[in-house]
């Protein structure tokens, strides 16, 4: 196999490759794979180890890749599991780079596409043979907001689109967004850097932070209590994401959204807040999930955290109970080869 993937900083048996990307005004910049692969025999045909459908996580603002049981749960299921830190989060953050920061969120595509041709590699070095497996798009958050647009982008690369809360809506009034969009356009030109001065709240860290009243270990460089500072320039392309959406967009794969069953955001900490979503309004986010393409299914569940497999133990299971059952019907394991899914030759405005 390829010498260049090593143990991944949640050990054996995570694996990471790092993928370069083009530099920017900062430097080098990298984005991180991260594969989950525990031993498996070869299956009583002989054939080598390795299914041949794959699941791709993308996490969210200020948050990385950490997720291990939920690899450990999607692989029981039979699903190759890979995840992806982009540049300037996570494993992919390096020194002097601004967390977190984008003017276009159509940077990521580069960190998606090379992440997709990587994996493509490393499930065919684990079979012995070229391998086109199908991809199952998982994201969270932004980063649903990202993959969404991706998808959208990109039809016929993926076999179906998995959104954890995702971020699709901006809060507040038709006029107050037009308002805001307005002002970050002219901002985010001069001084994309620049730091906005918004609350900084920490509830939702606390309600999944091991050190306080949730489980999970977090290292606190990467994902910080009050998260990344926002910058202009990020914001405002992250409100441009949700006009291109407000705007429509089909997503031509099936889609399905996970979140919790209501929204607790507030100033002031409530022990709510450790079985809801307290960082998006969970109404119009499945108000326009519902609009972004022909075959899209909603579950709303109660008790969940914004990141529905970070909530408890009960709720998370009922989250990759509903994930796998979903994806199991959407993309059934199979025995022949698939489609390919190369890239389109002229890509071509999405789908209306």
């Amino acid at each position: 196999m390829d010498e260049s993937w090593s143990e991944d900083i949640l050990g054996d048996p995570f694996r990471a490759l790092t993928l370069p990307l083009e530099s920017d005004d900062e430097g080098p910049r990298v984005a991180t794979l991260v594969a989950y692969e525990p031993d498996t025999p070869p299956d009583a045909g002989g054939e080598a180890p390795g299914p041949a459908r794959a699941v791709l996580y993308v996490h969210g603002f200020s948050d990385y890749f950490f997720h291990t049981e939920l690899a450990e749960a999607l692989a029981a299921k039979g699903w190759a599991f890979f995840a992806l830190d982009l540049h300037k989060y996570g494993r992919s953050l390096l020194p002097g780079q601004t967390p977190g920061f984008a003017v276009s969120l159509e940077e990521y595509d580069t960190d998606i596409e090379a992440a997709l041709a990587a994996l493509r590699a490393r499930l065919a070095a684990r079979r012995g043979t070229a391998t086109d497996p199908e991809v199952v798009l998982m994201a969270h958050s932004t980063g649903g907001l990202t993959a969404t647009l991706w998808a959208a982008r990109h039809p016929g690369r993926i076999a179906a689109l998995v959104l954890n809360s995702p971020w699709l809506d901006t809060q507040g009034s038709a006029l107050l967004r037009s308002a805001a969009q307005g002002i970050l356009d002219t901002l985010s030109r001069r001084r994309p850097k620049a730091r906005l001065r918004l609350p900084a709240l920490g509830f939702y860290f606390r309600s999944i932070s091991d050190t306080l009243d949730g489980e999970w270990p977090i290292d606190p460089a990467w994902r910080p209590e009050t998260g990344f500072p926002i910058r202009a320039g990020w914001l405002a392309a992250v409100l441009a994401g949700h006009a291109a959406l407000s705007r429509g967009v089909t997503v031509d794969v099936p889609v399905l959204v996970l979140c919790s069953a209501a929204s607790s955001i507030s100033a002031t900490w409530s022990e709510s807040m450790l079985e809801s979503d307290s960082i998006l309004d969970v109404v119009p986010m499945v108000r326009r999930a519902a609009e972004l393409g022909h075959h899209v299914t909603i579950r709303r569940l109660p008790g969940a955290l914004h990141d529905v497999f970070l909530s408890r133990p009960g709720v998370r299971d009922a989250a990759v109970r509903a994930a796998t059952a979903w994806m199991d019907a959407q993309v059934p394991a199979r025995s022949r080869p698939p489609v390919s899914r190369s890239a389109p030759s002229r890509p071509g405005p999405p789908p209306r």
